[in-house]
Order: structure tokens, then sequence, then C-alpha cells
């Protein structure tokens, strides 16, 4: 039986299946986790923010594309399928449910909408990063369109 057992994981080992990998085999989530941040005051919360950095290999994917493996999660005032969050993990554990990161979490405008559903979905699009915007999310996807 373990026997089996370590078959299957080295199987699914070689053949990418981890979360968020592309076809070139790069884990896009693990090099959108290389962030530290840093405080600044925020004129209209009249407090402290902590503003994203991002580390040199995070710049140097934006605005080019990515290909994403991740979990759509429903967000009330979102106006369709076309505009989503994109998750690294399930939505029981993802960033406003769960312990992750809001580097674990992406803005996804696509191009056609993309239905929701629990099994995790691969798509392309243009990566953007948001240092500016405390309302958006840290990372965005535009023109995304679903892969698999």
């Amino acid at each position: 039986m373990i026997r089996i057992l370590l078959i299957a994981f080295f199987a699914a080992a070689l053949t990418g299946t981890a979360y968020g990998q592309t076809s070139t085999g790069n884990n896009i989530w693990q090099t959108l986790a290389k962030i530290t941040y840093t405080k600044q005051y925020d004129e209209l919360l009249g407090f402290k923010v902590d503003v994203p950095v991002f580390s040199a290999d995070v710049k140097n994917l934006a605005g080019k594309q990515v290909e994403i493996k991740g979990y759509v999660i429903p967000v009330e005032g979102y106006k369709s399928h076309t505009e989503f969050i994109l998750s690294a993990f399930p939505y029981n554990m993802c960033f406003f449910c769960g312990g992750a990161g809001p580097e674990t979490v992406m803005e996804v405008y696509a191009k056609e909408p993309i239905q929701y559903q629990t099994e995790a979905i691969i798509i392309r699009g243009r990566l953007e990063l948001n240092d500016k915007d405390i309302n958006q999310l840290m990372y965005v996807l535009k023109d995304a369109t679903l892969v698999q």
C-alpha cells in the first residue's frame, strides 16, 4: 500500500500538478509570495497601512502574460463572471476565509465570462502589480482567458 502511495505521489510531482504551476514549470504563486511590506501613512484613512514591496522576481512578471492555476472565489460586489477573485487555495482556505496572506489572491478581469466551479481552473492573462490603490488587491490579472 505504501508503495502505491509513493508511486502516486512521485507521478503527481513529475507531471507538474502543483497549484499555480504553468506549462513551463514555473510556480507563479511561489514567485508572487516574494514580497515584503512597508508602513506608509494614508491621507484618506488617517493612519499607516501596509504597502507591498515587490521583489525583483515579481517585478519581472509585471505586464507579462502569465498562466496560473487557482480557485474562483465568489465575492459579492463583483459585477459578473468576468470580474472575480482567483485564489491559490480553495474557498475555505483562502485569504478571505482562512489563514493565507494577501499575496495568495488576485483580481481577475476576464475577456469572456468564466463560470464558478469548486475545482481549480487555469487562466492566462496580463499581470499588473498594485502598490498604490488600497481598495484593490496587489495583483490584478487583465484580459484573462480560461485555459483549462
